[in-house]
């Protein structure tokens, strides 16, 4: 099992190739576990029908900027699946 510390690395490391291919505008570049990260995600979204899941972390990124946006929270537009997250819960 992963420590906390080794699931934030983690996930900053998937922010980070997240940035990367949207400057590049592609994810044919990403490394192989990122893609099979995001595609996981995918998956999981489509298997609920598009409809949210219960907890934050199974919902898709435009899901939860779609309650951000309800929720007013700033800099939205901005952050990634996480930060939106962490936003949501924070606020």
């Amino acid at each position: 099992m992963a420590t906390r510390k080794q699931t934030e690395a983690a996930r900053r490391n998937i922010k980070k190739a997240r940035v990367a291919a949207q400057r590049k505008r592609t994810i044919a570049h990403l490394p192989e576990s990122t893609r099979r990260d995001l595609g996981k995600q995918a998956s999981m979204a489509r298997k609920r029908g598009g409809r949210a899941g219960h907890a934050l972390e199974d919902r898709t990124r435009e899901q939860l900027y779609d309650l951000a946006q309800k929720r007013n929270i700033r800099g939205r537009s901005k952050m990634g699946k996480w930060d939106l997250v962490r936003a949501l819960r924070a606020g």
